[in-house]
């Protein structure tokens, strides 16, 4: 056994590899220590409690396992607590497994699929998402809501709830918090939508389409529309699926729109050190080739339900990694006025779809 300490010089040639490890004996130890700065502990985390809301999601597919996934980040984190250690890593999945889900989309979307339903009902998905953006902007300058906040709020009524919140995250750099609760106001208004839409549909005696064209410009997510739709009818939800699809891809242009302001807006408080490179979100570059690869029938039918689970998960996995890094003692701060503009801006959607349908003699 080893008593004695060790010389200067044998310290220097000796010297640990990684952080010393106390022991019950009191010496220490330098091989089995981690470091402390890796991502990996934090991915993991987002990873595990992400499967579980995969698997949630599938018990309640009205909600999703993306909402699932936040609300499960944001009990841990706010019950038992996350520890520094896993910080690192949550913040790689809230950003770079966020973008990676956004490509990992683009695999589904085919360009042909949604040409023709695109086409009928880009003049009423126009309408729906100036009508979002519009009363984002007055309602949330009313209500002194946050500008990144109101921004999220708008961009997730007017096109597709979490997946354009995610992809809008990385471009304006939104706080996690900010993030986390304009994913939560959204969601209260799909399940409203869900609940709601196909008992008024009825009373107003829509058609399938008509009703189909209304829950997939006015309902946010995708799984919601769904729901929506077929439960109206099977015609419906055929074409509700469509719609959404089509509006899905308005996340392009609305995603380039903001990184050219947010490069407009740096340069005019007088930044120095922009580049449009860096600002550019190269994740929609890659939706876009994603898409593309889809649509020129590259990729097996038989890899698309691969295809589809990975970009769920990984979408599950960073919204996971949001919650767990939301504090609610900060959110509480924001009081009811969230989700008041998120009511006033979902309103504002749904009333405008139904508007321009009653006026072109559509439904």
């Amino acid at each position: 056994m080893l008593t004695s300490t060790p010389s200067s010089s044998q310290a220097v040639s000796h010297r640990p590899l990684a952080a010393p490890i106390h022991h019950a004996g009191g010496r220490r130890s330098s091989r089995l220590a981690p470091p402390k700065s890796s991502p990996l502990y934090g991915l993991v985390l987002a990873m595990v409690v992400g499967m579980a809301a995969l698997y949630l999601g599938r018990w309640a597919p009205i909600i999703g396992g993306p909402v699932f996934g936040i609300v499960l980040g944001i009990a841990i984190r706010n019950s038992v607590g996350v520890g520094p250690i896993f910080k690192p890593g949550l913040g790689f999945a809230s950003k770079q497994v966020l973008q990676w889900s956004i490509i990992a989309l683009g695999f589904g979307l085919s360009i042909q699929q949604v040409a023709k339903t695109g086409v009928e009902s880009l003049s009423v998905t126009l309408v729906t998402i100036s009508a979002a953006f519009a009363s984002a902007y007055f309602l949330g300058k009313w209500l002194n809501i946050p500008a990144k906040l109101k921004i999220l709020i708008g961009v997730g009524t007017a096109i597709c709830g979490g997946s354009a919140i995610a992809a809008v995250t990385p471009i304006i750099k939104s706080d996690d918090h900010d993030t986390a609760f304009a994913i939560s106001t959204i969601f209260i208004f799909n399940i409203v939508g869900v609940l709601t839409f196909p008992l008024l549909g009825h009373w107003l005696q829509m058609s399938d389409a008509g009703f189909g064209m209304w829950a997939g410009t006015a309902i946010n997510d995708t799984s919601s529309v769904v729901a929506a739709g077929y439960s109206y009818s099977h015609a419906a939800g055929d074409y509700a699926t469509i719609v959404k699809l089509t509006r899905a891809t308005l996340i392009i242009p609305i995603c380039l729109a903001l990184a050219f302001y947010e490069a407009w807006r740096h340069k005019k408080q007088g930044g120095t050190d922009f580049s449009l490179a860096r600002i550019f979100p190269w994740f929609i570059l890659w939706f876009l080739v994603a898409s593309g690869v889809r649509s020129a029938g590259i990729i097996p039918e038989a890899w698309n339900g691969v295809i589809h689970f990975m970009a769920e998960f990984l979408i599950i996995v960073a919204l996971t990694a949001i919650g767990l890094s939301s504090d609610l003692r900060r959110m509480a701060t924001a009081g009811m006025r969230p989700f008041l503009l998120g009511l006033g801006v979902w309103l504002s959607v749904s009333l405008s779809s139904l508007l321009v349908q009653h006026y072109m003699g559509s439904w």
